[in-house]
């Protein structure tokens, strides 16, 4: 009776994966210092690193996976993961809070650009602003806004709507319209991806070299590196349904990468209204 369980919540068994988790972040963290500093060791501790920690990842969630199904996750072990799921989608949202801030103060108050030589540290002339400071600066050709990334923005559009298809097959208990709506989610993440990569490899401009190819790609690019982590979501969510895993009233892995998912949909149209069309506006297009 003294061991007997009365309560919703899990107890935890003892886990080495916050341990090795830890120590992994730490190689690789000191590794890419190492590696900045042309230390010839720093890339293979930063590797190790990565390694270890998609290794912990990859335990640990199984680890998870397990109690699911053992019936460790009660209602309330649910909800707790569904603010978890919620706060770490708020962390993400100022992630990118960042990379737009540094964008709008970019373009916003660009600064001068070299006048008879010298560079002009403040011009009052208004005018004579209107030469020295512009966004984007001047001899940048800008990519077409209603080109590719307005493919791209369609592509994501889409990719929503299948997940929201699968999301509500598998409520249904619909487990073939499951599999078709992640199937189809996936190829179009793909498709964004590559489309992407051919954008930057065809732009006019460079990551190095001038503020405005640093923010566009950091900004664009770190959202890239987010659907890529997506769409690895959605495979390994796509490999559960055909074992099995996942019922009506208990899901939490599928929804959560549908949560995720829809954040980057949402974030790409800021993206593209805010950068693409709003920041490259009368510039010329390459």
């Amino acid at each position: 009776m003294a061991g007997q369980v009365n309560h919703d919540y899990h107890i935890l068994p003892p886990s080495i994966w916050p341990l090795i988790g830890s120590i992994s972040a730490m190689l690789m963290l000191g590794g890419l210092v190492f590696w900045m500093h042309d230390n010839p060791y720093g890339q293979f501790i930063s590797g190790a690193g990565l390694i270890g920690v998609l290794f912990t990842m990859w335990s640990w969630w199984s680890d998870v996976r397990r109690e699911a199904n053992s019936g460790d996750h009660t209602p309330v072990v649910q909800l707790h993961h569904r603010y978890g799921m919620i706060l770490f989608i708020a962390s993400e949202v100022m992630f990118f809070v960042a990379w737009f801030w540094a964008y709008f103060n970019a373009s916003l108050f660009p600064m001068p650009i070299e006048v008879m030589g010298e560079v002009t540290e403040l011009v009052t002339d208004p005018e004579l602003a209107a030469t020295v400071a512009q966004w984007p600066p001047k001899g940048i050709e800008v990519l077409d806004p209603f080109g590719y990334p307005l493919l791209n923005t369609l592509i994501l559009l889409c990719s929503g709507t299948t997940v929201t298809w699968a999301h509500h097959a598998l409520i249904h208990g619909d487990r073939e319209g499951l599999k078709k709506g992640l199937w189809a989610t996936i190829a179009l993440g793909v498709l964004f991806t590559f489309i992407q990569g051919y954008e930057y490899g065809h732009a006019a401009f460079a990551f190095t070299g001038n503020i405005y190819g640093s923010t566009f790609m950091m900004a664009t690019g770190f959202h890239g590196f987010h659907v890529i982590v997506g769409t690895i979501f959605l495979i390994v969510n796509l490999a559960r349904a055909y074992k099995g895993d996942f019922t009506p009233k208990q899901h939490f892995g599928f929804e959560a990468a549908a949560w995720y998912w829809h954040f980057v949909d949402v974030v790409w149209l800021f993206l593209f209204a805010a950068i693409y069309v709003w920041g490259s506006w009368g510039a010329p297009i390459h």
